[in-house]
């Protein structure tokens, strides 16, 4: 009986399937050449929005430019593809939507530019931060990512300095000067393009300069604090070398004077609240690495207390002003509008007579922005994301992460402040967007990115 021999199949590799293929196409045969390669996302549309804030500003065009910006970063993610998508951003457009909707209930069609404006505002956030957190997963460095807002952090403290040493810096902008006089006449575009170093009441006998530059208002300026310095924090606590380290350890103690001469409460008060929560986290688990730097944060804070009465110029503002009981009738008239129309609201602020003052309904704070403009389901949606940002940036056990994942927190407790559609928001999404990427996968830490 004779044998019959069985030869073994063999599998075929996929340089050899090329061959079989493409014989012609020597390249083929590299293994290499079977990689799904994904090309990386530039970092320099976040330098051109961030670290080049001061010469936007100088320009006048820092809040109309903005909104281009996003519509880069949008063209750029769709032609890379492969997007991976954060946490929150289907509610981020339902959200959008909603917005969008409610345009419907504006008076004047004239309306409709500044409409776009905050409404471009939103949707540049939300590419910021989908543009970051791609950008880390993509493990482009960590240190490259995080330097153009730390830029726009030192160019912030170094303006609200003008604020200190030139409280009656004002100018028009070159923007301002070739706008028609039409829109000139609306007082949200004046103030958006006109360059002041400080706001203050015209009307005082003795006014108090507050910092504002290079925002329109010094409560901007205090929202932005309360975005950055955690920012800032987990900068520090990640990079341990390098120039920018060495300035923005210079800036944070410096930048104390003119945040507390803004006298802003709510400022205060979002900081002081990430700082509980912060604590409360670590308490719970039994650790205390955030107590030594909160501790050396709020000594350097006292030390500044000695010679900036901050107490006592809060207290004086607060008495020899009306502030705080035009701020509570215009709450009670914003409230009681918005049961007029709870679905979609009015569309935009609307001017209308405090107790002592001619301020719209619709500001002094998110949350009133948002239930008179854009109605009620839109105010509970942003108020929703806020929390799947919390619960999801709650995963965060490195320093790094932690002082990252209290800024939702932050940013909800200033909500009855302080309104931040405008660049603040993208500020907060551009540092929660590097949180989100740290918990959801590895991010390159490295100061240098490999050449491999």
């Amino acid at each position: 009986m004779a044998r019959t021999s069985v030869r073994p199949r063999a599998r075929a590799t996929a340089p050899a399937r090329a061959r079989a293929v493409a014989a012609v196409e020597p390249g083929v045969l590299d293994p290499r050449a079977w990689r799904i390669r994904t090309a990386k996302l530039p970092v320099w549309p976040l330098a051109g929005m961030f670290a080049l804030m001061p010469l936007w500003w100088g320009l006048g065009v820092w809040y109309f430019a903005w909104p281009f910006f996003g519509v880069v970063l949008l063209a750029l993610l769709t032609t890379r593809g492969d997007v991976r998508l954060p946490t929150g951003t289907w509610l981020w457009l339902i959200l959008l939507g909603i917005i969008a909707i409610s345009a419907t209930r504006l008076e004047r069609v004239t309306s409709l530019f500044v409409f776009g404006l905050r409404l471009g505002h939103l949707f540049t956030a939300l590419m910021v931060g989908i543009y970051v957190y791609n950008l880390a997963r993509d493990r482009v460095s960590w240190v490259r990512i995080a330097n153009p807002l730390a830029v726009f952090w030192l160019a912030m403290v170094v303006l609200g300095w003008l604020g200190v040493l030139a409280p009656k810096f004002s100018t028009a902008s070159p923007f301002q000067m070739v706008l028609p006089h039409s829109v000139q006449g609306e007082r949200f575009i004046t103030d958006i393009s006109r360059l002041d170093a400080t706001e203050f009441n015209p009307l005082s006998r003795n006014p108090i300069y507050r910092p504002a530059a290079p925002y329109p208002y010094t409560n901007n300026w205090g929202t932005a604090y309360c975005f950055l310095v955690p920012f800032v924090l987990s900068y520090l606590t990640s990079v341990r070398r390098g120039r920018m380290r060495v300035a923005l350890l210079v800036s944070l103690p410096l930048s104390i004077v003119p945040a507390f001469l803004t006298l802003n409460r709510g400022m205060f008060i979002g900081l002081g609240a990430g700082v509980l929560y912060l604590l409360g986290r670590e308490i719970a688990r039994g650790r205390v690495r955030l107590l030594l730097p909160i501790a050396g944060i709020v000594l350097a804070g006292w030390v500044v207390t000695l010679f900036i009465p901050v107490v006592d110029l809060i207290t004086n503002r607060t008495t020899t002003t009306d502030t705080t009981s035009d701020r509570f009738d215009l709450y009670v008239q914003t409230w009681a509008a918005v049961l007029h129309s709870p679905l979609l609201g009015f569309g935009q602020p609307n001017s209308v007579d405090t107790t002592h003052a001619a301020e719209p309904l619709g500001t002094q704070g998110m949350i009133w922005q948002l239930l008179y403009s854009h109605g009620i389901p839109a105010t509970v949606c942003f108020y929703v994301i806020l929390l799947v940002l919390t619960r999801r940036l709650a995963a965060a056990v490195t320093p790094t992460g932690l002082w990252l994942s209290c800024l939702p927190v932050i940013a909800a407790i200033v909500t009855p402040f302080y309104s931040y559609i405008d660049p603040n928001m993208s500020v907060l999404l551009f540092a929660v967007g590097l949180g989100l990427a740290a918990v959801d996968g590895p991010v390159n830490r490295e100061p240098k990115e490999s050449r491999s």
